[in-house]
């Protein structure tokens, strides 16, 4: 069932600036605690526990961390940054299963881009989330959340998602407010970089061919 808390500051009436970001991936990757760990309000969840009902329809890896969960995400988790007096950053993290991804349609509608969080013991969970995305045109970074498993070099994860070479690529710990923050300023900042190369190209393409100015 779905819980909200008054507690936490209040949305200043000045704002007028409002920006969404999503968290997607696998079941069980941390989506849902990566919004807990960097949202300034108490975060929206829609989790509930899992039963034998859900057996059939969610196939869980046989890894110790997911053997022990015990809620999932049916709808989507939300989180809540105020940037600055007049921007807001909203936060939804997506559901992980199958059976709930005809959510994420809506959910990308909007957003100014995402987080593909992976566990690199199973980066094929990712491969849904990294073709919508592309599918979408929505620009996203990869983030690995940590789980104690096996090295994976950075070009290893890199070639396993087919991932393009700008597309930064960042370790991290889900658990840890600063780490989650350092996976948002990265994806912001790689948001500000395509939009000054679409600046840069925009203006490339008003200028006339023999390079003199118009007039």
């Amino acid at each position: 069932m779905a819980q909200r808390s008054s507690a936490g500051p209040s949305l200043a009436r000045t704002v007028d600036n409002a920006l969404k970001i999503v968290i997607v991936g696998g079941f069980g990757v941390g989506k849902t605690t990566m919004v807990r760990s960097v949202s300034e309000i108490r975060p929206l969840n829609t989790e509930e526990t899992l039963s034998r009902a859900s057996e059939d329809a969610d196939v869980v890896p046989d890894l110790d961390g997911l053997r022990r969960k015990t809620s999932t995400t049916v709808a989507f988790d939300f989180g809540r940054i105020s940037l600055d007096e007049k921007s807001v950053l909203y936060l939804f993290g997506a559901p992980g299963q199958e059976r709930f991804w005809f959510l994420w349609e809506r959910l990308f509608s909007g957003t100014l881009g995402a987080v593909v969080l992976v566990d690199t013991r199973r980066l094929s969970d990712s491969w849904y989330a990294l073709d919508r995305l592309e599918h979408h045109g929505t620009p996203f970074i990869v983030a690995c959340n940590d789980f104690g498993g096996p090295f994976h070099a950075v070009d290893q994860i890199r070639t396993a998602l087919a991932l393009a070479p700008d597309v930064p690529l960042v370790e991290c710990d889900a658990r840890d407010r600063s780490s989650s923050k350092y996976v948002l300023i990265t994806l912001v900042e790689y948001l500000y970089e395509l939009a000054s190369r679409r600046a840069a190209g925009d203006g490339a393409a008003e200028e006339p061919a023999d390079g003199r100015s118009a007039g």
